[in-house]
Protein backbone atom coordinates (compact mmCIF):
# COMPACT_ATOMS: atom_id res chain seq x y z
CA UNK A 1 0.00 0.00 0.00
CA UNK A 2 1.56 3.30 -0.62
CA UNK A 3 0.24 7.32 -0.35
CA UNK A 4 1.41 9.29 -3.01
CA UNK A 5 2.62 13.25 -1.85
CA UNK A 6 0.95 15.68 -3.97
CA UNK A 7 1.98 18.94 -1.47
CA UNK A 8 4.48 18.96 1.51
CA UNK A 9 4.25 22.61 2.64
CA UNK A 10 7.30 24.33 3.70
CA UNK A 11 8.94 21.13 5.27
CA UNK A 12 7.67 17.11 5.91
CA UNK A 13 10.02 14.46 7.30
CA UNK A 14 10.24 11.43 8.66
CA UNK A 15 10.40 11.38 12.34
CA UNK A 16 10.87 8.04 14.82
CA UNK A 17 12.19 7.74 18.27
CA UNK A 18 16.21 8.84 16.95
CA UNK A 19 19.35 7.38 17.45
CA UNK A 20 19.99 7.29 21.38
CA UNK A 21 23.00 6.42 22.22
CA UNK A 22 25.63 7.22 19.67
CA UNK A 23 26.46 10.86 20.17
CA UNK A 24 30.12 9.59 21.27
CA UNK A 25 30.21 8.41 17.89
CA UNK A 26 29.18 12.09 16.90
CA UNK A 27 25.82 11.20 15.95
CA UNK A 28 22.73 12.99 17.31
CA UNK A 29 19.09 11.73 18.69
CA UNK A 30 17.25 13.77 16.24
CA UNK A 31 13.54 12.12 16.64
CA UNK A 32 10.36 13.95 16.71
CA UNK A 33 10.53 17.58 18.09
CA UNK A 34 7.51 16.63 19.97
CA UNK A 35 8.03 13.56 21.33
CA UNK A 36 4.74 13.34 22.83
CA UNK A 37 2.55 14.18 20.07
CA UNK A 38 4.50 11.91 18.02
CA UNK A 39 3.69 8.89 20.32
CA UNK A 40 0.25 9.33 20.44
CA UNK A 41 -0.27 9.56 16.92
CA UNK A 42 1.23 6.10 16.36
CA UNK A 43 -1.15 4.85 19.45
CA UNK A 44 -4.51 6.17 17.99
CA UNK A 45 -3.44 4.05 14.77
CA UNK A 46 -2.29 0.69 16.75
CA UNK A 47 1.12 1.00 15.66
CA UNK A 48 3.63 -0.35 18.03
CA UNK A 49 6.42 2.56 19.23
CA UNK A 50 8.98 3.80 17.87
CA UNK A 51 7.05 3.31 14.04
CA UNK A 52 7.91 6.16 11.78
CA UNK A 53 5.40 9.10 11.13
CA UNK A 54 5.62 11.78 9.62
CA UNK A 55 6.38 15.50 10.47
CA UNK A 56 4.88 18.10 9.04
CA UNK A 57 5.99 22.00 9.38
CA UNK A 58 2.93 24.51 9.22
CA UNK A 59 1.12 22.49 7.46
CA UNK A 60 0.36 22.60 3.67
CA UNK A 61 0.75 18.59 3.06
CA UNK A 62 -1.52 16.82 1.04
CA UNK A 63 -1.47 12.42 0.67
CA UNK A 64 -3.84 10.41 -1.78
CA UNK A 65 -4.44 7.03 -0.79
CA UNK A 66 -4.16 4.72 -3.34
CA UNK A 67 -5.32 1.96 -1.28
CA UNK A 68 -7.84 2.23 2.07
CA UNK A 69 -5.72 3.44 4.55
CA UNK A 70 -5.78 4.32 8.52
CA UNK A 71 -4.30 7.67 9.66
CA UNK A 72 -4.36 10.00 12.87
CA UNK A 73 -2.83 13.45 13.10
CA UNK A 74 -1.26 14.89 16.22
CA UNK A 75 0.08 17.82 17.41
CA UNK A 76 -0.62 21.30 15.70
CA UNK A 77 -4.36 20.79 14.61
CA UNK A 78 -4.04 21.99 10.62
CA UNK A 79 -7.21 23.84 9.03
CA UNK A 80 -9.65 21.02 6.83
CA UNK A 81 -11.96 18.78 7.35
CA UNK A 82 -9.39 15.71 8.40
CA UNK A 83 -10.35 14.98 12.21
CA UNK A 84 -7.41 15.84 14.64
CA UNK A 85 -6.22 12.83 17.05
CA UNK A 86 -8.80 10.49 15.96
CA UNK A 87 -7.80 7.79 13.63
CA UNK A 88 -9.79 8.03 10.47
CA UNK A 89 -10.10 6.01 7.70
CA UNK A 90 -8.48 7.45 4.40
CA UNK A 91 -10.55 5.17 1.54
CA UNK A 92 -8.48 4.51 -1.95
CA UNK A 93 -8.76 7.64 -3.82
CA UNK A 94 -9.32 10.14 -1.42
CA UNK A 95 -6.91 12.92 0.02
CA UNK A 96 -5.85 14.12 3.68
CA UNK A 97 -5.32 18.06 2.90
CA UNK A 98 -3.41 20.01 5.99
CA UNK A 99 -3.69 23.51 5.90
CA UNK A 100 -2.18 26.30 8.25
CA UNK A 101 -1.91 25.26 11.88
CA UNK A 102 -4.37 27.23 14.62
CA UNK A 103 -1.65 27.24 16.59
CA UNK A 104 1.45 25.28 17.12
CA UNK A 105 4.34 24.57 14.71
CA UNK A 106 4.32 21.18 13.72
CA UNK A 107 2.02 18.15 13.16
CA UNK A 108 2.47 14.45 12.94
CA UNK A 109 0.89 11.88 10.52
CA UNK A 110 0.80 8.27 11.26
CA UNK A 111 -0.32 5.49 9.49
CA UNK A 112 -1.46 1.97 10.42
CA UNK A 113 1.35 0.02 9.74
CA UNK A 114 4.16 2.73 9.49
CA UNK A 115 5.89 4.58 6.74
CA UNK A 116 8.40 1.26 5.13
CA UNK A 117 11.16 2.90 4.59
CA UNK A 118 15.30 2.06 5.10
CA UNK A 119 16.53 2.92 8.36
CA UNK A 120 19.82 4.66 8.42
CA UNK A 121 22.11 3.94 11.74
CA UNK A 122 19.04 2.13 12.99
CA UNK A 123 16.51 5.40 12.63
CA UNK A 124 14.20 6.52 9.72
CA UNK A 125 14.72 9.98 11.03
CA UNK A 126 15.37 12.97 9.19
CA UNK A 127 18.52 14.77 10.83
CA UNK A 128 18.96 18.09 9.16
CA UNK A 129 22.05 19.11 11.09
CA UNK A 130 23.69 15.84 10.77
CA UNK A 131 22.75 15.54 7.41
CA UNK A 132 21.42 11.40 8.11
CA UNK A 133 18.14 9.47 7.61
CA UNK A 134 15.40 9.81 4.65
CA UNK A 135 15.07 12.93 2.53
CA UNK A 136 12.75 15.53 2.92
CA UNK A 137 9.12 14.03 1.47
CA UNK A 138 9.08 15.43 -2.00
CA UNK A 139 5.90 15.89 -4.14
CA UNK A 140 5.63 13.04 -6.21
CA UNK A 141 7.26 10.56 -3.70
CA UNK A 142 5.46 7.39 -3.36
CA UNK A 143 5.09 6.33 0.63
CA UNK A 144 5.26 2.62 1.47
CA UNK A 145 3.08 1.58 4.12
CA UNK A 146 3.97 -1.47 6.69
CA UNK A 147 1.61 -4.28 7.52
CA UNK A 148 -0.90 -3.02 9.41
CA UNK A 149 -0.33 -4.41 13.50
CA UNK A 150 -2.35 -6.83 15.56
CA UNK A 151 -2.93 -3.79 18.25
CA UNK A 152 -6.09 -1.99 18.22
CA UNK A 153 -5.87 1.53 17.95
CA UNK A 154 -5.62 3.16 21.24
CA UNK A 155 -4.51 6.59 23.06
CA UNK A 156 -6.37 9.57 24.75
CA UNK A 157 -6.51 13.06 23.10
CA UNK A 158 -4.01 15.37 24.68
CA UNK A 159 -3.80 19.62 24.99
CA UNK A 160 -2.85 21.05 21.96
CA UNK A 161 0.21 23.72 21.40
CA UNK A 162 -0.49 26.79 22.79
CA UNK A 163 -1.14 29.56 20.51
CA UNK A 164 0.24 32.73 22.77
CA UNK A 165 2.83 32.97 25.36
CA UNK A 166 4.31 29.45 26.63
CA UNK A 167 6.05 29.73 30.01
CA UNK A 168 8.23 26.27 30.91
CA UNK A 169 10.07 25.22 33.34
CA UNK A 170 13.97 25.51 33.92
CA UNK A 171 17.03 24.55 35.70
CA UNK A 172 20.47 26.17 36.28
CA UNK A 173 22.68 24.74 33.96
CA UNK A 174 26.63 23.68 34.42
CA UNK A 175 28.31 26.46 33.66
CA UNK A 176 25.47 29.42 35.87
CA UNK A 177 28.73 30.61 37.35
CA UNK A 178 30.07 31.89 33.88
CA UNK A 179 27.41 34.60 33.65
CA UNK A 180 26.47 37.56 36.07
CA UNK A 181 23.54 37.23 38.53
CA UNK A 182 22.03 40.00 36.67
CA UNK A 183 21.34 37.48 33.16
CA UNK A 184 19.90 34.50 35.77
CA UNK A 185 17.31 37.74 37.09
CA UNK A 186 16.83 38.66 33.21
CA UNK A 187 16.45 34.76 31.92
CA UNK A 188 13.53 33.98 34.18
CA UNK A 189 11.76 37.45 34.49
CA UNK A 190 11.57 38.44 30.86
CA UNK A 191 9.85 37.57 27.97
CA UNK A 192 12.06 35.83 25.04
CA UNK A 193 10.65 35.76 20.94
CA UNK A 194 11.60 33.03 19.01
CA UNK A 195 13.40 33.86 15.67
CA UNK A 196 12.56 33.42 12.26
CA UNK A 197 16.45 31.63 12.07
CA UNK A 198 14.97 28.78 14.64
CA UNK A 199 14.24 25.27 13.00
CA UNK A 200 14.67 21.50 14.40
CA UNK A 201 18.04 22.45 15.41
CA UNK A 202 16.99 25.02 17.86
CA UNK A 203 15.47 28.26 18.91
CA UNK A 204 16.88 31.33 18.62
CA UNK A 205 15.74 34.13 21.03
CA UNK A 206 15.57 37.29 21.16
CA UNK A 207 15.16 39.25 24.34
CA UNK A 208 17.54 40.98 27.06
CA UNK A 209 21.12 40.31 26.74
CA UNK A 210 22.75 37.89 28.63
CA UNK A 211 26.38 39.20 29.98
CA UNK A 212 29.03 36.26 31.44
CA UNK A 213 31.61 37.57 33.99
CA UNK A 214 33.94 34.85 32.15
CA UNK A 215 35.19 35.72 28.71
CA UNK A 216 37.89 33.00 28.01
CA UNK A 217 37.24 30.59 25.81
CA UNK A 218 35.38 27.22 26.43
CA UNK A 219 36.46 23.89 25.05
CA UNK A 220 33.59 22.17 23.56
CA UNK A 221 31.36 20.15 25.83
CA UNK A 222 28.33 17.56 25.46
CA UNK A 223 25.38 19.16 24.85
CA UNK A 224 21.36 17.86 25.33
CA UNK A 225 18.18 18.73 23.96
CA UNK A 226 16.58 21.62 26.23
CA UNK A 227 19.95 23.07 26.94
CA UNK A 228 20.07 26.93 26.56
CA UNK A 229 23.21 27.89 25.17
CA UNK A 230 24.47 31.58 24.79
CA UNK A 231 26.89 32.73 22.04
CA UNK A 232 29.08 36.13 22.22
CA UNK A 233 25.66 37.90 21.06
CA UNK A 234 24.20 37.03 24.40
CA UNK A 235 20.79 35.73 22.84
CA UNK A 236 19.88 32.60 23.83
CA UNK A 237 19.94 29.77 21.67
CA UNK A 238 17.32 26.58 22.80
CA UNK A 239 18.24 23.17 21.69
CA UNK A 240 15.59 21.12 20.25
CA UNK A 241 15.25 17.48 18.15
CA UNK A 242 18.43 18.03 16.00
CA UNK A 243 20.79 19.59 18.32
CA UNK A 244 24.87 19.23 17.98
CA UNK A 245 26.74 16.73 19.78
CA UNK A 246 29.01 19.12 21.28
CA UNK A 247 28.67 22.91 21.80
CA UNK A 248 31.47 25.47 22.34
CA UNK A 249 29.75 28.07 24.12
CA UNK A 250 28.52 27.97 28.01
CA UNK A 251 25.13 26.66 29.00
CA UNK A 252 23.06 28.75 31.35
CA UNK A 253 20.44 26.78 31.85
CA UNK A 254 18.22 23.53 30.65
CA UNK A 255 14.37 23.59 29.98
CA UNK A 256 13.63 20.40 32.05
CA UNK A 257 12.87 17.41 29.51
CA UNK A 258 8.62 17.57 29.08
CA UNK A 259 8.67 21.28 28.51
CA UNK A 260 10.44 20.72 25.61
CA UNK A 261 8.48 18.82 23.48
CA UNK A 262 6.34 22.09 24.25
CA UNK A 263 8.97 24.42 22.99
CA UNK A 264 9.41 22.18 19.95
CA UNK A 265 5.51 23.71 18.54
CA UNK A 266 6.60 27.38 19.25
CA UNK A 267 6.61 29.53 15.94
CA UNK A 268 8.44 32.40 15.11
CA UNK A 269 6.93 35.69 16.56
CA UNK A 270 6.00 33.56 19.87
CA UNK A 271 6.97 34.13 23.26
CA UNK A 272 8.68 32.06 25.58
CA UNK A 273 8.83 32.65 29.41
CA UNK A 274 11.20 30.72 31.90
CA UNK A 275 10.38 29.77 35.10
CA UNK A 276 12.74 28.20 37.78
CA UNK A 277 11.85 24.19 38.27
CA UNK A 278 12.34 23.54 41.98
CA UNK A 279 13.41 19.99 43.16
CA UNK A 280 13.50 18.71 39.36
CA UNK A 281 16.19 16.71 37.39
CA UNK A 282 16.82 17.05 33.78
CA UNK A 283 16.00 14.27 31.92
Amino acid sequence: MTLRVLATGPLTTFQDAGRPGQAASGIGRSGACDRAAYALANQLVGNPAGTAVLEVTFGGLRLLAQQDAVLATTGARCAGAFPHQSPTALPVGEQLRLGPPVTGLRTYVAVRGGFDIEPVLGSRSTDVLGGLGPAAVGIGDELSVGEAPPSAPGGEPAAEPVGGELQVDVLPGPRRDWFTDEAWVELIASPYTVSMQSNRVGLRLEGPRLDRVRTNELPSEPMVRGAIQVPPSGQPVLFLADHPVTGGYPVLAYVVDEHVDRCGQLRPGQTLRFSPARGRLHG
